[in-house]
């Protein structure tokens, strides 16, 4: 049972125009992926979705962990572990991406980049960078929130990837790096100054490191401060190609040693970078990073890490050179947490979604209402922009990642679409860059369950669609079964219980920036003053069948 507080802060954020995102009680381990591998050891990823450009801190016995997001909301995932492998998602520090009219539209690839979470006098900081604005900065007492309303740090187009400091002596510093798409330069890192508050940089900052010749693409700094030394870990090389970085010094300033301390090496993990150093309380270090497996998205590792002559090898050494490679399986940093993953199946019988789903944009409050009197999510047929040649361009999109390589996604709708308006359309979907998708679509006095399927969508292709029969009564079961390489077959069901297939098989493929996502939607093409509506009984990710 949630508290009252609970209640009526989701309640709060539906009148305010807001999705009442908040935790669903009960939720169950997932059935395609869970990396404790219940013998005290674990299997990488650690989270096998799309938690891109992970960042992370510990407090006391207890880590904490931010991604990027881009233009999903609510956004900047929040997850909290005890022991580095078993996560959950406590929340959203992002209800709404700010300017908030600006992401009413789908902006695809924009909005929250790459943040930084730290703990400091009690609080936890969290700053992320939008490309097109600048760098903010929320905080927030406790982790799973409220967070305060975003404070812009830093402005400026192309700066990215910030990280803060708080030094010894009082001293506040910000490390960031640029996206040559804005600002026109990019592989190199620039330290500023900052306020005691942390809330404004107080110069014009300095050039600290120059990744140009030797590693392109220098990104995603983070800073450190060990016996003495300053550290940036940054990552280099690009995204699915690249290597771990780090940097030492002295002074914060530099000049900076340099030293790549993880590749793939002999592993089948591709551009293993970009993460977090956190440390166990009983001195232990490990480092999170991502991995691009392309549909499946940036996917999450957790390796050893050991300091070696106040250098960091990550991973595994064999040949004592000092620069490691990813390991598949490990021992748990900590044995006996609770088994815990990520929500991915929702009942939809509370009065609040589960922490999975997102939009594409700032949503709108008559796009659902959880029923929970009836134990269903409605979904009220959306306008689709004016301007939209397809789905890619469509708000409205409840969608959450990809939990695993293979899984089977099913979901029972009922549709009761305005009886005097053509072409309102509910059903299931995977949306990337080309999407696909199985539906209801009212034809005349008919429901007609129709197969669609949109290459490039990202360059405004339409759909091309084919009606696969007529619905005998107003509920329908939607599957889809995604296989190794992301081939996703589509079925439909009128009994639940026989299921046909519905067109070839269709390779998803990432979006912009990001994995490719599965969920379900219900939309109109005109306007009207009593929207149709479909109810959905529930959505439930299993294994692959």
């Amino acid at each position: 049972m949630k508290n009252a507080s609970q209640m009526n802060k989701a309640l709060v954020f539906l009148v305010a125009g807001l999705s009442c995102f908040t935790d669903v009680s009960g939720q169950q381990v997932s059935q395609s992926w869970a990396p404790d591998l219940g013998n005290g050891m674990y299997k990488n990823p650690v989270l096998n979705a799309d938690y891109s450009d992970p960042d992370a801190c510990r407090v006391g016995n207890d880590f904490y962990l931010v991604s990027s997001s881009f233009n999903a909301a609510p956004g900047l995932p929040v997850l909290h572990s005890k022991d580095l492998v078993n996560w959950e998602l406590t929340g959203y520090a992002l209800q709404r991406q700010p300017p908030v009219d600006h992401f009413r539209k789908v902006r695809h690839g924009n909005g929250v980049w790459a943040p930084s979470i730290r703990y400091h006098r009690n609080e936890f900081y969290i700053y992320y960078p939008d490309p097109d604005f600048g760098i903010y900065m929320i905080k927030a007492k406790n982790a799973a929130g409220p967070w305060s309303e975003p404070v812009m740090v830093k402005a400026g187009k192309g700066l990215i990837d910030p990280c803060p400091l708080w030094d010894d002596d009082g001293k506040v510093y910000l490390v960031h790096a640029f996206a040559g798409s804005r600002a026109g330069i990019k592989s190199i890192l620039t330290l500023n100054r900052m306020n005691a508050a942390g809330t404004a940089v107080t110069d014009e900052g300095v050039l600290v490191f120059d990744g140009h010749g030797t590693h392109p693409t220098l990104e995603g700094p983070k800073l450190y401060k060990r016996n003495g030394f300053y550290y940036i870990f940054a990552p280099a090389g690009g995204v699915s190609t690249g290597w771990q970085l780090v940097l030492r010094s002295k002074n914060i300033y530099g000049p900076y040693d340099e030293k790549i301390v993880m590749d793939q090496g002999r592993s089948a993990i591709n551009g293993p970078h970009q993460g977090a150093w956190v440390d166990m309380p009983s001195g232990s270090s490990w480092f999170l990073h991502f991995q691009d497996k392309g549909a499946y998205g940036r996917v999450v590792h957790l390796q050893p890490m050991q300091w070696v002559n106040n250098w960091p090898v990550i991973g595994a050494d064999p040949d004592g050179d000092g620069k490691g490679e990813p390991v598949m399986t490990f021992r748990k940093p900590l044995p006996g947490s609770k088994v815990t993953t990520p929500p991915e199946s929702d009942e939809f019988n509370e009065r609040s979604l589960g922490l999975q789903w997102q939009w594409q944009a700032n949503p709108a409050s008559t796009w659902l209402m959880p029923f929970p009197a009836k134990g269903v999510l409605r979904l009220f047929s959306a306008r689709m922009p004016d301007s939209s040649h397809n789905y890619w361009e469509a708000p409205n999109l409840l969608l959450q990642k990809f939990p695993a390589d293979s899984f089977t996604a099913t979901t029972k709708c009922t549709f009761t679409p305005n009886p005097s308006l053509e072409g309102e359309r509910t059903g299931l979907i995977i949306m990337g860059v080309d999407y696909a998708g199985i539906s209801l679509v009212k034809k005349e006095n008919t429901l007609q369950i129709v197969y669609a399927t949109c290459l490039k969508a990202d360059k405004g292709s339409a759909e091309e669609q084919q009606v696969l029969t007529t619905l005998k009564d107003s509920a329908c079961w939607f599957r889809v079964q995604v296989g190794k390489g992301a081939v996703c077959q589509f079925s439909y069901s009128q009994d639940g219980q026989h299921f046909t297939p519905a067109g070839k098989p269709f390779t998803a493929q990432p979006g912009r920036w990001v994995g490719a996502k599965v969920g379900i939607f219900c939309s109109r093409t005109s306007q009207i003053n009593d929207a149709g509506f479909a109810d959905y009984d529930w959505f439930r990710i299993t294994a692959a069948q």
